[in-house]
Parts: structure tokens; sequence; C-alpha cells
């Protein structure tokens, strides 16, 4: 094709980043990445091919990371490896490091990102090289939220039962990571409190928001806010249980704007094909 390709080798630095571990992605025995000790040899490879030119490097660890050692660690060990490069005469123009900073579901006490660039600051200083940084759930988390209602209530044997019209296929974070997600009335009110699983309509055990969740009762019709949504939440979603997904809706100086439609049925079997031996 006659075409030369800027391309950064992404680098697991074999770092435990003390998150859940199907967020966790900077450990050796991660599918993510070229393992650090093999990383020189691999930039000796790429620098041999007339078709591709070397830029940069890129690290992530994980997700949802709540201390600042490890992103001290990674970064360590990749300004280490970038020293070894430039002794090769591979000097790069660009540095990634990643992002998985976390946000507050509950009671984590993530950094500010001010506290974590203040402790990578000093390592970068010198370097002759443009910083990429994915701030990701950390900007994205806190700014959406789900909106779902009440569609009945059900008295289970041991538990009461609230039955929203928002399930897994909406919110897959507590199913799948049995995550903690804020819930509450959209209008306040002062009835008795009541220990419940919030779940949704969807056929699976596992399709709940969340499980003996102490909140206010509620009665059919009323909206609940399921908080922290923005990340991992519209774009983790399907049309499991041909469920059409919900529409997204901007909110801005108390005006709502929507940017992306509600979903139909007829959207649901848009791309499907019938073969003609079918259609007879």
């Amino acid at each position: 094709m006659n075409v030369t390709a800027p391309i950064a080798l992404r680098i697991n630095p074999d770092i435990d980043p003390e998150t859940h571990p199907y967020i966790s992605t900077g450990l050796r025995k991660h599918k993510f990445g070229i393992p650090i000790e093999n990383a020189l040899e691999y930039y000796r490879v790429a620098k041999g091919l007339e078709n591709i030119e070397l830029i940069g490097v890129h690290k992530h660890i994980g997700s949802q990371i709540t201390k600042i050692t490890p992103f001290v660690d990674a970064l360590q060990r990749i300004l280490v490896l970038i020293e070894s490069l430039k002794a090769e005469g591979i000097n790069l123009r660009y540095l990634d490091i990643g992002g998985g900073l976390g946000i507050q579901y509950k009671d984590e006490s993530p950094p500010h990102p001010k506290e974590l660039a203040r402790k990578l600051l000093p390592l970068l200083r010198g370097q002759d090289i443009t910083i990429i940084v994915e701030p990701g759930r950390s900007i994205a988390g806190n700014a959406g939220i789900l909106l779902t209602k009440v569609l009945y209530l059900k008295k289970g044997e041991d538990r009461e039962f609230v039955i929203v019209d928002a399930g897994m296929n909406d919110l897959m974070r507590p199913t799948l990571y049995d995550a903690y997600h804020h819930i509450l009335p959209v209008r306040k009110n002062r009835r008795r409190m009541i220990v419940a699983d919030i779940v949704g309509p969807v056929c699976e055990s596992g399709d709940f928001l969340a499980r003996e969740r102490e909140i206010n009762s509620v009665q059919h019709g009323d909206c609940l806010a399921v908080m922290s949504a923005g990340a991992y939440g519209f774009s983790m979603s399907s049309n499991y249980n041909s469920r059409p997904r919900p529409a997204e809706v901007l909110v801005r100086d108390g005006e709502h704007y929507i940017i992306r439609k509600r979903e139909t049925y007829r959207d649901l079997v848009r791309g499907e094909i019938i073969p003609d031996f079918l259609d007879k």
C-alpha cells in the first residue's frame, strides 16, 4: 500500500492496580500488552520494519483504581524502558500513561486528578515527550444517571422486590461486577424504610440493580435514579430479551435535549435478512 504506519506498542508493566479482577489489565497473567521484559526485543523488531514508524509507548493497568501507588509504579517501569530504548537509538515522541482513575460509587475515596498529577509530574520532568492521558470514567462516571420507573412490588419469602423497567441489559455493571450504584427516589418522600432487591424484567436471576438495599418505600409509577451510570452504562448495554434501549438525554441549565433516540422494536430487526428459501 506504500504507507508508513505510525505506531505505539502497548506494554504490560506487571503492576497490580488493586481493583476488581475483571477490570485489571496490567498484570503478567492478563491478555493485554507486551510483557515488559520482552518489550525491548519487540521494539527492535519494529524498528527494522520499513513501513513502520515507532513513535510511542502505551500502558494501561486497569480501571476504577482508587490508589496512586499503582500509577506511580507502572510509570516508573515504563520510564526505565524508555531510557533503554534511547540507548538503542529509539527516541519516542509519545507516552500514553493510560487511565483508570476511579470515582466514588459508594464509600470509595479515589484521589483527585490533581493528587495523581502531583505524584506523576516529578517523574516526567525533563522528558522530551508528549504525554497522553485517558480520563474515561473519572470524567464520565458521575455525569450520568439511569432513570427507571417502578412497575410493581412483590413480597417475597424473605425480602421485598421492587420491579423496575430498567434491567441488566440497560446497566450491566451490578450483574457483571456486583457493582454498587446509589439508587434514589426522584421525588423525595418520608415513607417508611424497607429492605428490598431492586430488579428488572429480564428473565435472569442475575437481573438486578441492587440487592438487599435499604430504601424509602416506593409505589407503582415512582421514578428512581440509578446514580453514577455515565461510564460503562449505555456503552455496555444490549438488546437482550428483545429489549429496545432507552433514549439518552443531555441536561444543561434546567433544559434537556435528546441526544440519542429511544430504540423501537423495528430497530431490533432492521439489519436482519431472511433467505429466500425461508420466505415462502
